[in-house]
């Protein structure tokens, strides 16, 4: 099977993107409240309408550059439906959803399934509302003015929960104020982050807050049901199915033979181990990880929003990654002389141990917001390191990084700015948005 047939094939950060799965902002960013936003991982609110707006922007410039777009969302019901797996795609859903009442469980089940699978994948996306379910003391809640006994209310639409449902303490004791049976999926438009291509295969992330987790089983239907997937051979180099974390922001293909990946936030050290294991033990193509440790806080939770590739030999860095002198932990995993086993070796010059890797005489670190005290905090704050490349030094940013975007337009790369007024506020910029599953392979 060739680069331009395999479903997935992903051997650098910059090669000609030919495929890239997104996930258009629906209304899990709306069903935000203040109250919940910490929990669900978001700073602020989105405005559903511009930031569909600006995300439609996003994909506009993907396709006029010669991208198909695929959607996630769509994707997801396509593959639920040609596996014939909705009741058992539930079912996964409801198990990680924290709903511990038999009856809630078994409600919720009914009402999920009795909707067409894009609607249902759509609805669990969105999260479920009390108030969209009607419960049994829902129904016979309403009191006769007179004192009588509860009648059932007319016109409240059909219960899906059993007839003979009895009170569990737990139906009445959790969170009675809480508006949801089950969480939205607002970080969903961060696609990169579930899942993760390289080279012919891809990981399948157990992430690190609980928030997130739920995300990756729409990757894991669409690996296992979808023709255009399940048909081919696709690796699955690590599936969700561990207690280590690592999530696709950390992830960056430097080559066909060379990974970095972040120790952060999001992705542990234990994680890149285990991921090395699979792909020396797998046949990979991969013989080298970079292990690149940054600080450990929510500005900079993955790689990606501190280092990106952009060219051949440039990079941006938010310098305030680095120690004082320009250092910083590098840790080389390679395959080890004995099965099941691998070899570190620490290096604290990251320019060094990319242009070992990349073969290349001179390299180019370009400063966020060009390295200013206030500008590079600012800009990386809204992702100016974030860059999302679609060829050999042709990038997409955020138009809010003015400063970083003018300093890369200096160092010879097109920079194809999109709208981010919305898009921003979700703490991602165009490379969290956008999980790229076919790229063309570079030349020489």
């Amino acid at each position: 099977m060739t680069e331009l047939t395999a479903p997935i094939h992903v051997n650098s950060e910059i090669g000609k993107l030919k495929t890239v799965l997104l996930k258009r902002p629906g209304r899990e960013v709306e069903n935000l409240t203040p109250e919940i936003m910490e929990r669900l991982l978001f700073d602020d609110i989105p405005y559903l309408k511009v930031i569909q707006k600006e995300h439609d922007e996003f994909a506009k410039a993907l396709e006029d550059n010669g991208v198909e777009v695929l959607y996630l969302e769509k994707l997801a019901a396509e593959a639920i439906d040609a596996g014939n797996a909705k009741e058992t795609f539930v079912e996964k859903v409801l198990s990680e959803s924290n709903i511990e009442s038999p009856s809630v469980y078994e409600g919720l089940k009914n009402y999920l399934l009795d909707m067409e699978t894009q609607d249902m994948v759509i609805a669990i996306m969105e999260g479920v509302r009390k108030k969209d379910v009607h419960t049994k003391k829902e129904h016979l809640s309403d009191v006769a003015e007179d004192g009588g006994e509860p009648v059932e209310k007319k016109g409240s639409g059909s219960s899906y929960f059993t007839e003979d449902e009895s009170d569990h303490l737990s139906d009445v004791s959790n969170d009675d104020d809480y508006p949801f049976y089950m969480d939205p999926m607002p970080n969903l438009y961060f696609t990169r982050d579930p899942a993760a291509s390289m080279g012919n295969g891809l990981t399948i992330n157990r992430m690190m807050f609980e928030a997130r987790q739920r995300e990756s089983l729409f990757m894991e239907a669409i690996m296992e049901y979808h023709p255009r997937f399940a048909t081919s051979d696709v690796q699955i180099w690590r599936d969700r199915n561990h207690t280590s974390f690592m999530e696709g922001g950390d992830e960056l293909v430097l080559n066909e033979k060379t990974l970095a990946i972040g120790i952060s936030q999001r992705t542990s050290a234990q994680a890149i181990e285990e991921l090395a294991l699979e792909l020396f033990s797998k046949g990979s193509t991969f013989e080298k990880i970079l292990a690149i440790k940054i600080p450990n806080v929510r500005a900079m939770m993955h790689l990606d929003t501190v280092f990106t590739m952009v060219d051949y030999d440039k990079f941006t860095i938010h310098p305030g990654i680095l120690r004082i002198g320009g250092s910083i932990d590098v840790y080389i995993i390679e395959k080890g002389d004995e099965p099941g086993k691998v070899k570190i070796t620490h290096e604290t010059d990251l320019e060094k141990s990319l242009k070992d890797v990349l073969g290349v005489e001179e390299l180019t670190l370009i400063p966020c917001g060009g390295g200013d005290a206030i500008a590079a905090p600012r800009e990386q704050w809204n992702d100016g390191s974030n860059t999302l490349a679609i060829a050999p030094g042709v990038v997409v940013t955020y138009d809010r990084n003015y400063m970083s975007n003018e300093l890369l337009r200096e160092h010879g790369i097109k920079v194809i700015e999109i709208s981010s007024s919305e898009l921003s506020r979700g703490r991602g910029g165009p490379r969290c948005m956008s999980m790229p599953l076919v790229r063309e392979d570079l030349n020489g």
